[in-house]
């Protein structure tokens, strides 16, 4: 019998971990880091259910800290064998993981000098040099390329349009017939720099991303929004303060404002990007012409630069950073984090914020409890670094520049399917959104199911 064992985004958006058993053959499907509220995070430091050493491989679906970041964990704790990826995310993840290690020391360090952890002393839950282990262990092989991982199993990628290298993971389980897919973090439709989600023919079970199972992202074409947000500014002679992900929003917002710029319809002007992992990021988006749609290729071919403006300028160094404070509008600033909950773009909005000529600009879906959520919110006062900062700026929100597929793309999806799964389990979702999406697959004529945390799944054959 085969089953799946759900150790992580069952019931939360978080911490990705499936593990995938036939006969006697453990495979691990993703290894994802829980964030957000404590309780979740805290799982963080539970061992696997399973000897980490009993694996006998794992399989990434994309290089997102809640689909990778438990990886060096696992391998601290003795696995030692074969990661499987695309070249994509095993790019990204040697960015990534060695940043999400750095932050785990650091944290500790601080911790142990001002003394407020209850452990004595406080560890990381990893280091850098087990992150650099953990990419030493990717093995990489391209999309619609079957390999044979293990005897009896054979892994398929396909294109899922989230970020660079994301996949859907075929499973085929030679002794029984079944085909067990993972859609991993699907993408949206005609969205830029990457191909679209692919369709995959028929599984006997799907287990499918739920993030957006209960909304729809609405604005169609966002990069008429940022445009009017952009002239606005310009004709203010302000700043525009975009707080976004360094890997994924940044580069397709230099795509549009490139393109913007290209047709005229804004105005040529300084763009700063301000984020070491964006400025990183950046040239392996560049690097892999495999990932890209018809537009992104068509620039490339003709000798264009599809993620920068004529005035992009990417600052590293913290001094260029500080230096920025100094610069007169009208300009853009695009630096992370997406939320405003630190980093560079706080130092940003710290200086900009009481200055009513300056904009604000939000491109993501902003959590409750965050900077970001307060400002959209409303409020004329935020904290930042211990200070009251008055709100005088113009805040506003694009909606539209989401990664993920909201309801009618994910079963846009499930459509290329040529009949059901035996059983479709739904993940990687808040309890609204799973129930929500359940109900739409149901009337579809689908049987689905929503899986509980470390709740084991016997597989229909």
């Amino acid at each position: 019998m085969a089953s799946i064992h759900f150790l992580g985004a069952a019931g939360t958006v978080t911490g990705s971990k499936f593990l995938l058993e036939h006969e006697g053959q453990r495979v691990l499907v993703d290894c994802g880091l829980f964030q957000g509220k404590k309780e979740l995070r805290q799982r963080n430091w539970e061992p696997l259910p399973v000897p980490a050493s009993s694996l006998d491989a794992i399989v990434l679906t994309h290089a997102h800290i809640d689909h990778t970041g438990g990886l060096p964990r696992v391998v601290r704790e003795g696995y030692n064998g074969s990661v499987y990826c695309t070249s994509g995310t095993r790019d990204l993840s040697a960015l990534l993981l060695p940043d999400s290690a750095h932050l785990q020391e650091e944290e500790a360090r601080y911790a142990n000098k001002e003394h407020y952890s209850r452990h004595q002393p406080a560890l990381p839950l990893y280091g850098v040099q087990d992150a650099e282990r953990a990419v030493r262990l990717m093995e990489t092989f391209g999309y619609e390329r079957p390999k044979q991982i293990l005897p009896g199993i054979t892994l398929t990628f396909y294109r899922a349009g989230h970020i660079l290298g994301s996949a859907v993971c075929a499973f085929d389980l030679k002794s029984t017939g079944q085909r067990v897919v993972f859609s991993g973090d699907l993408g949206r439709y005609n969205a830029p720099i990457l191909r679209d989600p692919e369709s995959v023919s028929g599984a006997t079970t799907l287990v499918v991303e739920s993030t957006y199972g209960d909304r729809e992202h609405g604005e169609t074409r966002p990069e008429e929004a940022l445009c009017n947000a952009v002239k606005r500014a310009y004709d203010r002679r302000g700043m525009v303060i975009i707080p976004a992900f360094a890997v994924g929003r940044t580069q397709e917002l230099l795509y549009h404002l490139r393109n913007l710029e290209e047709a005229s319809r804004i105005p040529e002007m300084d763009v700063f990007v301000d984020s070491p992992m964006a400025c990183d990021a950046t040239p392996i988006y560049l690097a892999h012409p495999e990932e890209h749609d018809l537009g992104m290729s068509s620039l490339v071919e003709r000798g264009k630069t599809p993620l920068a403006t004529r005035r992009t300028r990417f600052v590293t160094s913290p001094n260029d950073s500080k230096r920025l404070n100094m610069h007169e509008g009208p300009g853009i600033i695009i630096s992370a984090s997406g939320m405003a909950t630190g980093g560079r773009v706080l130092h940003h909005m710290k200086h900009r914020l009481p200055d009513a000529r300056n904009t604000v600009l939000f491109v993501g879906y902003q959590s409750e409890g965050t900077r970001g959520r307060r400002l959209l919110d409303g409020e004329k006062q935020i904290k930042i670094h211990g200070e009251m900062i008055p709100v005088e700026a113009d805040i506003r929100v694009v909606s539209g520049f989401s990664a993920h597929a909201d309801w009618t793309e994910t079963l846009r999806w499930m459509e290329g399917f040529e009949s059901p799964p035996r059983q479709t389990l739904l993940v990687h979702g808040e309890p609204s959104a799973l129930q929500a999406l359940k109900n739409r697959v149901e009337s579809q004529g689908w049987k689905a199911a929503v899986p509980r945390y470390l709740e084991r799944v016997e597989l229909a054959s």
